[in-house]
């Protein structure tokens, strides 16, 4: 096995700016970083590393929610992270990341949000009125650990400076 990566947690001060954007309603912002627990494997012969939700989550049929995670990641050159839903949110509720894949490039980490993972979702389930409820601290997303490679031309020198999209600002 490869160790290519650390997960840690952002700032207070970052989590809390993004945490109150999404989730203003919330109380006691400290407690729910306190209680953030670093994404890890659930099994010896898992692949992915579960992301659990810093709050109670509630997924409601037709929208989309934007969980900040509180955490980050320090990713080696030529290893990109992967993060999907948990399988159960999606066979169960039709929960999916809005943008199918979320990519978690090693230059992330050193953004001005401090590489603050975010995982927006969706629950797109059939019957109307569905809702799919993750209390705190259960696994909503996992994320999976790839190497990459590149082209024998490639010219790539742009520097990253965002989240979402950040790539082509």
């Amino acid at each position: 096995m490869f160790r290519v990566a650390e997960f840690e947690k952002v700032s207070f001060e970052q989590f809390e700016k993004d945490w109150i954007k999404h989730f203003p309603q919330t109380k006691d912002v400290r407690a729910v970083y306190d209680s953030i627990k670093m994404p890890k494997r659930a099994t010896t012969g898992s692949a992915g590393y579960d992301f659990y939700a810093p709050d109670d989550i509630t997924f409601e049929k037709g929208k989309s929610i934007l969980v900040p995670t509180g955490i980050r990641c320090r990713i080696d050159n030529g290893w990109v992270l992967s993060v999907y839903p948990r399988s159960g949110l999606g066979f169960k509720h039709r929960c999916q990341l809005d943008n199918t894949v979320g990519i978690i490039d090693s230059d992330y980490y050193n953004s001005s949000n401090e590489g603050h993972i975010m995982i927006k979702m969706s629950c797109d389930a059939h019957d109307a009125g569905h809702t799919a409820f993750v209390a705190s601290g259960d696994g909503f997303a996992q994320g999976i650990f790839t190497q990459f490679a590149i082209t024998v031309d490639d010219s790539a020198d742009g520097i990253r400076d965002g989240g979402f999209g950040s790539t082509t600002k």
